[in-house]
């Protein structure tokens, strides 16, 4: 299920997914990015489907996907901002779930993401928004940088954000006091915010999930792959899916009009006290 890039990388041995190693992905950002370019292919094959339970709604993502639909607005634009910020850069360890995401490893041993693959996921996630009342979407993220993030985009859009630890139960106890029944739900990784994926599925909500090159994704319904341990690829990610999904909403009509920047995304470090 899990491969290392090489035998060779077994200095990454002792990967861990807590906050104090997320600042090494932002480090590694520009890493083996010199002459690569972003570009988003109309092969549907850029966009794999994953299934959403019949028998639990009717809205489903492969539905969207068929639709003729605008593509991110001038994403060349965007190119070498979103190649600085590493929204691209893996981990050491990919899954059989996000190998087709990846398009290489880099000489310092991170797999990387197609970038393409990226934007294209970030327009049909924001399609499937669209398709509910927005107050009905529920945003949560128990890692530290993605919490500024999820509050920006909850606060541009109107969906709901669940911020500190989610209690068990959110979605499947009636009785807890701050019970939720969400339409679909957005993680920003689905191991560390493994509580909330499993009462998703128990209680048949989509699950759109930012998922890095060793997560697994068996449990999500749209899989947008991205890195989602740095500061600054979570603030571009969020700031990028908050776009489209106001553009959906018909708030606003170009990139110019994004009344927030990455920069009002990205989460601050935390300063040592001395």
């Amino acid at each position: 299920m899990f491969e290392r890039v090489s035998d060779s990388d077994s200095s990454n041995n002792n990967y861990s997914d807590k906050d104090d190693i997320e600042e090494s992905f932002d480090d590694s950002a520009e890493a083996g990015t010199e002459g690569d370019s972003i570009s988003i292919s109309s092969d549907s094959n850029d966009v794999p489907s994953q299934s959403v339970n019949a028998s639990t709604t009717t809205t489903t993502p492969d539905t969207i996907e068929d639709e003729d639909t605008d593509s991110l607005e001038d994403p060349n634009n965007l190119e070498k901002m979103i190649l600085s910020t590493g929204i691209r850069v893996g981990t050491p360890i990919k899954t059989k779930f996000m190998a087709s995401f990846i398009t290489r490893a880099n000489p310092e041993g991170l797999y990387i993401l197609d970038i393409s693959k990226t934007l294209a996921r970030i327009d049909v996630a924001a399609k499937f928004i669209g398709r509910v009342s927005i107050s009905n979407v529920a945003v949560t993220s128990s890692r530290e940088y993605g919490k500024t993030p999820v509050e920006k985009f909850c606060e541009l859009t109107g969906a709901r954000g669940i911020f500190g630890r989610f209690m068990p139960g959110t979605f499947t106890n009636p009785s807890l006091p701050k019970y939720l029944e969400p339409e679909i739900v957005i993680v920003t990784d689905p191991q560390a915010d493994e509580q909330a994926v499993l009462e998703s599925t128990r209680a048949g909500v989509p699950v759109i999930a930012l998922a890095n090159s060793d997560n697994i994704t068996s449990k999500v319904d749209i899989v947008i792959p991205t890195n989602n341990r740095g500061r600054k690829a979570l603030a571009t990610v969020y700031w990028l899916l908050t776009k489209e999904v106001l553009k959906k909403q018909g708030k606003i009509k170009s990139d110019s009009e994004m009344p927030l920047t990455i920069n009002d995304f990205e989460a601050k470090l935390v300063e040592e006290v001395i």
